[in-house]
């Protein structure tokens, strides 16, 4: 069986380029056929025996990185930065929840973003949208904006390079828990952050101190399991790296252990879902807050028919303002089903605005609050809040306002570094960490 063979052809594919020159396509897609897998299919395999524990309340969730990687950006630095920030934000939850944190990055893949509209216009001059490195340039030139496939293999080698860096971060000492412990010592000691932060990392420091002094040395704190993901959203590119696994003789996207589908993209009877539903990797889907209960019914009954543990999660962005009357007919339709879900809160997609200053941008306490409508929600429902899913960086930037270095919107044009949405910059993303943790000890 080859894995071509697998997906229905002619159906409606959203939300792709037009690329204007077919037979560099095609080339691309040869050269990605013959190419290594980028993760493997027992990777995938032991993410999802994870996700399945999630699901129980056995786990939490925990996946972040870039809106939109580029290639400019894919440096040693970046990289470290991203890993280092979702490694102290695991530590704090871990500890507060006491139950093991899947780390995934939105990393080693997320070069592509879906559009509302497939031209941009400035002045008298429209061109091509920017759709993400995989597929064209930010600079709005002629050649720049003009799709070329020659990129895709580019997302490759990017990849590629970035996971060789990821395992090496994370399995060559850099991940060790006391040294992220460290890290976090140094957040707290901002005068800026309250007192609560600091008694917390206080109490994991004793923790570490008392094991340390007992003799306690396992080789679980020296490295750490990181896992892959993006939006499944260029098909030419995940099909091309998809591959039949030897041991099962199933087919598997071998781009990155986790991928999902997103709420422009998941329509029931298109490429997109038919794709999702054909591989075995664990798959996720964005619901917002135009989802009908009666629709996640369909959707699991699509992409997974046979109700297996861990292969479906559910990552709902229905903004601060609708997450209180819009999630809970759907939690009690999905919980009224039995159905084996894990629940992701990604509160950054349904809180974007525009400022004053032509910014786009996210206000903290609205990321804040959606997180906190999520664990409202599902405290009721007796159900369980599996994680988050956040757009973030390991820099210094002013993206988003708020927060406890009260970022302005006049202070979003100093360091406003992103391709495309914005993110929480470090000292954010470790701030909700901590405030994320306060809602698993009281869930």
């Amino acid at each position: 069986m080859s894995a071509e063979s697998i997906f229905t052809p002619g159906l409606v594919a959203a939300q792709q380029p037009n690329w204007p020159d077919k037979n560099a396509l095609n080339e691309a897609v040869e050269t990605l056929k013959k190419l290594p897998p980028l993760v493997f299919a027992g990777e995938c395999d032991d993410l999802k025996e994870r996700i399945a524990r999630a699901q129980e309340g056995k786990a939490f969730w925990l996946q972040g990185g870039d809106c939109a990687e580029t290639f400019a950006a894919a440096t040693a630095d970046s990289i470290r930065n991203r890993i280092k920030t979702i490694l102290q934000m695991a530590a704090v939850l871990q500890y507060f929840a006491s139950l093991p944190v899947i780390k995934v990055g939105r990393m080693a893949g997320q070069f592509a973003k879906p559009r509302s509209k497939d031209d941009e216009t400035r002045g008298d001059v429209t061109l091509p949208a920017y759709r993400g490195d995989a597929v064209n340039d930010i600079e709005f030139t002629e050649r720049a904006r003009t799709p070329d496939p020659k990129r895709l293999v580019q997302v490759y080698n990017t990849s590629s390079a970035t996971l060789n860096l990821v395992r090496a971060f994370t399995q060559g000492g850099f991940a060790d828990l006391r040294r992220v412990h460290e890290w976090n010592k140094g957040f707290v000691s901002d005068p800026r952050f309250s007192v609560r932060y600091e008694q917390m990392a206080a109490e994991i420091g004793r923790a570490l101190d008392f094991m340390t002094s007992a003799g306690v040395n396992p080789e679980s704190f020296k490295t750490v399991d990181f896992y892959s993901s993006h939006e499944a959203l260029i098909l030419e590119y995940e099909k091309a790296l998809t591959r039949i696994d030897s041991r099962t003789e199933n087919p598997y996207d071998v781009s990155g252990h986790f991928i999902w589908i997103g709420e422009r993209t998941r329509q029931l009877n298109g490429a997109h879902m038919d794709f999702a539903s054909k591989i075995h990797n664990p798959i996720g889907i964005k619901l917002g807050p135009k989802t009908a209960p009666s629709d996640v019914l369909e959707l699991a009954k699509k992409l997974n028919p046979t109700n297996e543990p861990g292969r479906l999660t559910f990552i709902t962005r229905m903004g601060a303002k609708e997450i209180r009357q819009k999630l809970p007919a759907i939690v009690e339709e999905v919980k009224k089903a039995d159905l084996k879900v894990l629940w992701v809160c990604d509160p950054m997609h349904g809180n974007t605005y525009e400022a004053p200053s032509g910014y786009k941008t996210r206000n903290f306490d609205d990321v804040l609050d959606e997180v906190r409508g999520f664990f409202e929600v599902h405290k009721k429902a007796g159900t369980h809040p599996g994680g988050i899913h956040i757009e973030l960086t390991g820099d210094d930037v002013t993206e988003c306002v708020g927060g406890g270095e009260k970022i302005s919107e006049t202070d979003l044009a100093s360091r406003y570094e992103t391709a495309c949405d914005p993110r929480l910059n470090h000292t954010q993303s470790l701030e909700l960490a901590f405030l994320v943790a306060e809602m698993l000890r009281d869930r």
